[in-house]
């Protein structure tokens, strides 16, 4: 069973010790009012559905979760109203500022850049998370990760292109990968979205990818994870 803390604004937020997440962080004005309005529409109509028979609470909210996800990640391949980062330039600050404090805060187990959002799977640091003054206690390992580097990629993509304002939605989407199984089916549907987005035909020729880093950096699926 899986025991955290749990937090819901738009979207439920899960916070584990020692978890492997999946986020998703999206462009600020990617998803239009409208999109946002059939999103909570589906959210809440799935919350009114019965209990599938061989789901426990646990598990149906969770599936729950799993498609709401999917919807929020359909609209931004296919529909998106902001795409700053189709600018290279602007994909490559989000790249780099991943891999900075990648092996030190945390494991970095897979991120694919896409044009208005990026996916990431990471593990914190157990050495980091120690170190902390409060254990994370204030303010969640992923929330400090998140922070620093949305905080990070929002200034220096603003100076790029002349932005002012907020730059990243405040509210993004993340998971607590549940096992092995799972961790490796997340890392494949992340470098694929290039291809489900039809920008790539195959995922290691999308050049913001860890699919594409693999040959020349030790960015190997799961290898840290859950262990």
């Amino acid at each position: 069973m899986m025991h955290g803390l749990f937090r819901r604004r738009r979207l439920p937020h899960w916070d584990v010790d020692r978890g492997t997440y999946f986020v998703t962080t999206c462009l600020h004005g990617s998803i239009p009012a409208l999109g946002w309005v059939r999103l909570l529409r589906y959210r809440d109509e799935l919350a009114s559905r019965p209990k599938p028979r061989g789901f426990s609470d646990k598990e149906w909210e969770m599936h729950q979760h799993k498609l709401v996800f999917g919807y929020f990640d359909s609209m931004l391949d296919a529909e998106p109203a902001a795409r700053y980062l189709s600018n290279p330039a602007a994909a490559d600050i989000v790249r780099i500022a991943l891999y900075y404090f990648a092996g030190q805060r945390y494991h970095l187990l897979a991120y694919v850049v896409m044009p208005s959002h990026f996916h990431w799977v990471f593990q914190p640091c157990l050495q980091w998370v120690e170190s902390l003054p409060d254990k994370g206690r204030h303010r969640t390992p992923r929330e400090r990760i998140m922070k620093s580097i949305n905080g990070y990629t929002a200034y220096r993509c603003k100076r790029l292109l002349g932005l002012s304002g907020p730059f990243w939605l405040h509210e993004g989407y993340d998971h607590v990968v549940q096992d092995v199984e799972e961790l490796h089916r997340i890392i494949r549907y992340v470098e694929k979205n290039p291809v489900k987005a039809g920008l790539m035909a195959e995922p290691q020729d999308w050049r913001w990818s860890s699919a594409a880093d693999r040959p020349i950096r030790t960015v190997i699926p799961g290898e840290l994870a859950l262990k």
